[in-house]
């Protein structure tokens, strides 16, 4: 029988080598150069990351931050290379989130599935 860890190992090893990936890091790499784009795209990042730890600890986003938030994301939307990536990002997530169902399958097959 195979190591599962192994065999987890070589599927990071494919995922980095997946054309998606690449292109992910390609685009990644793109950003970093154009410092405006960068400091946009970390701009958006962190407003992300503040209202996601609000919701986190139970404090009501305003609506206010609501309509920044949209703003800065249709603003970082414009930006051509950013868009790209947040579509590669899209595109990655998809195919971890199929594997993550995949590799669950077992537990399901197991202990039921609760959605159902």
């Amino acid at each position: 029988m195979a190591n599962i860890y192994d065999i987890a190992h070589e599927l990071g090893k494919t995922i980095k080598e997946s054309d998606e990936f690449k292109l992910l890091k390609q685009l990644h790499v793109e950003i970093e150069k154009d410092q405006a784009a960068n400091q946009m795209l970390e701009n958006f990042r962190k407003m992300q990351m503040e209202l996601q730890q609000k919701q986190m600890q139970g404090v009501q986003i305003s609506e206010e931050e609501a309509q920044k938030a949209q703003q800065l994301f249709e603003l970082v939307q414009q930006q051509p290379i950013i868009s790209k990536m947040m579509e590669a990002e899209q595109r990655l997530s998809v195919i971890i989130t199929d594997i993550n169902r995949i590799i669950t399958e077992p537990l399901e097959e197991l202990y039921g599935n609760p959605e159902q």
